[in-house]
């Protein structure tokens, strides 16, 4: 276990017996989705971007919003969540709660990360209700520390940065390559990004990948830029 994670794991083993069992249940395993850990899911994120917030608000005071947004998008992302899963033993503690007859097999759901990433925000969101803010926030900005200072250091991913921000209003991008030109040994390209079809950011660089990442960066620009 990470040593930044063990008050959130003392959290998690202090819940009351019905919320860490929802915590640890997977929609599959119960005729109520209730009782599954999805909605605590939705509250833990929302929680979890509050934390991260904070954090880089205090830690970076000439940064730009933009770039504060990017930065917590990679900071508090799904592999971020699923990584931060791993520390508080989410694959066990999902195992051991998963029914004898599970209408998919257990190996299947305790190693998918948009599993682990959910269940660590269900985790947040039941610490939350039972612990309040101000517990959780501190459990929290320490478990998902490095990943915070890892996002501050390398903010260079902006497709998975533009992918968690748009998941979270119900878009996903689309990349199209506009353009290419030059020789085979300095072909530059140009790709721009579509969300429900409407264009957004383009770039250019000397793959298609870097081409993407631009049009990524240059979209988030756009999206989180402060309107008059």
């Amino acid at each position: 276990m990470s040593g930044g994670a063990r008050r959130l794991v003392e959290l998690i083993d202090g819940l009351a017996p019905d919320l860490k069992v929802r915590v640890f249940t997977h929609a599959s395993w119960t005729d109520d989705r209730g009782d599954a850990y999805e909605r605590l899911a939705f509250l833990g994120d929302s929680v979890l971007g509050m934390v991260v917030a904070e954090r880089l608000l205090r830690a970076n005071p000439t940064a730009t919003a933009g770039d504060l947004t990017k930065i917590r998008a990679q900071a508090a992302s799904r592999a971020a969540c699923a990584r931060v899963a791993a520390d508080l033993g989410a694959a066990g503690r999902l195992a051991d709660n998963a029914p004898t007859a599970a209408e998919l097999p257990i190996e299947d759901v305790i190693s998918a990360q948009s599993v682990l990433a959910e269940v660590c925000e269900a985790a947040i969101g039941a610490v939350f209700e039972q612990y309040g803010y101000e517990a959780t926030a501190e459990a929290v900005g320490e478990a998902f520390a490095d990943e915070i200072v890892n996002a501050e250091d390398n903010p260079g991913d902006y497709k998975s940065s533009l992918q968690e921000f748009l998941a979270r209003r119900g878009d996903k991008p689309v990349y199209l390559l506009i353009d290419s030109e030059g020789p085979p040994h300095d072909r530059r390209f140009e790709c721009a990004v579509e969300i429900r079809g409407d264009r957004y950011g383009t770039g250019t660089g000397r793959s298609k990948k870097e081409a993407e990442q631009a049009a990524a960066a240059a979209t988030l620009a756009t999206l989180t830029a402060p309107r008059d």
